[in-house]
């Protein structure tokens, strides 16, 4: 790497900045015009540019200034821009046109040696911190591959279910998941940690194995109030970094379609059917709780429900529904039952996250979306 790249038309001045930093022990190489500093910086990506603001032609200093800053290499590039302006209005003009600092001409020896290393050191500081969080991304990009493989893949046979999840960051706090306790009876439920990242995820993926591997001890996982009743006395925010997550939980008796459920802060579940008359209704499955974590005596409850023929039941996240939409209102949960009720005949999850991501104001979510539709025709 170039230590150093002086873009300089007077030759003079070049020639005393080369002789002074060289004898610094720096590599340092020269251009004679803005166009060719551009050239060669791009192409030496060094730590440190000093260019003269009055450089002739096309591209003079501050273009140069404007440039580098807004290039995604070498914006960490330390830009001194040489000057002999003085004035503050003009000194103000090149800091905010991207220079890190500005050297007075005529140029102090010790100066320009303290201004590099200055410059050097950011940028050296700047790269680490680049590097360190390439590394990072990778490190959270690895691990949200092993989220992603804990999460159930789509279900086929008497009970078909879709599942999808969209997170807002590479990690997010959404999970869920469906498995049969005996060949009648199917659990499915999904669940929202509070915030995004790694902390969230982290806490989500914990349930999950909890629940997946049925190690709450004393509990039947046949009773969704007691199993959210033992997840909360196992996960106190106090002890999860402050945390708490809301769930769905239900068990389906395939024999006799008789739902059991419960909830802890959820959004409801949301059963929607057609009768031979063709005619959609929807029944927002719910029932009080506090999310899981909050209190430690918390009380959960359960009900029933019958599934009819011709029926899918839908477990989401509220950032499926809590969405700005372009006419800057947000979906709604009333409107998003609405959504799911179109839908019936599509038979497709994709079908509705589609149209959600589409109403969106923004190309990236605010919050975590995850979708199960449970098919019961």
């Amino acid at each position: 790497m170039i230590d150093i790249l002086i873009i300089e038309h007077d030759v003079a001045t070049e020639q005393f900045l080369v002789s002074v930093l060289k004898a610094q022990g720096y590599s340092v190489t020269t251009a004679s015009s803005g166009a060719e500093g551009l050239e060669m910086a791009e192409k030496l990506l060094p730590g440190v540019i000093i260019c003269d603001w009055n450089i002739p032609g096309a591209v003079d200093g501050l273009a140069i200034c404007h440039h580098l800053k807004h290039h995604p290499v070498l914006s960490i590039t330390s830009l001194l821009l040489l000057t002999a302006r003085y004035s503050t209005a003009d000194r103000v003009k090149g800091l905010e046109m991207g220079a890190d600092d500005l050297l007075s001409k005529p140029v102090d020896i010790n100066e320009l040696n303290a201004r590099v290393r200055a410059g050097l050191r950011i940028y050296q500081l700047t790269q680490d911190l680049r590097q360190q969080k390439q590394r990072m991304e990778a490190e959270m990009s690895e691990a949200e591959g092993y989220v992603r493989s804990l999460l159930p893949e789509d279900r086929t046979g008497k009970v078909p279910i879709q599942s999808r999840f969209l997170p807002s960051q590479q990690l997010g706090g959404d999970c869920y998941d469906h498995y049969w306790l005996d060949p009648d009876y199917l659990v499915m439920y999904l669940l929202d940690v509070s915030g995004h990242g790694l902390g969230s995820a982290l806490l989500s993926t914990s349930v999950l194995n909890v629940l997946r591997s049925q190690s709450l001890p004393d509990v039947s996982f046949y009773r969704p109030e007691k199993v959210l009743r033992a997840l909360n006395e196992t996960f106190q925010m106090s002890d999860q970094n402050q945390k708490y997550f809301t769930i769905w939980y239900g068990v389906l008796n395939c024999a006799n379609r008789q739902l059991l459920y419960a909830s802890a802060g959820h959004p409801p579940a949301v059963l929607v059917s057609i009768d031979d008359h063709q005619q959609v209704t929807t029944t927002r499955l719910r029932t009080p709780g506090m999310p899981v974590g909050m209190l430690p005596d918390a009380k959960y409850q359960w009900q029933r429900c019958h599934l009819p023929p011709n029926s899918s039941l839908y477990l989401f996240s509220d950032g499926l529904y809590e969405v700005l939409q372009k006419n800057e209102q947000y979906i709604g949960l009333d409107a998003f039952i609405d959504l799911l009720a179109l839908a019936k005949r599509e038979k497709s999850v994709d079908y509705i996250l589609d149209v959600v991501i589409k109403r969106q104001a923004g190309e990236v979510a605010s919050d975590d979306m995850s979708l199960m539709m449970v098919n019961l025709d």
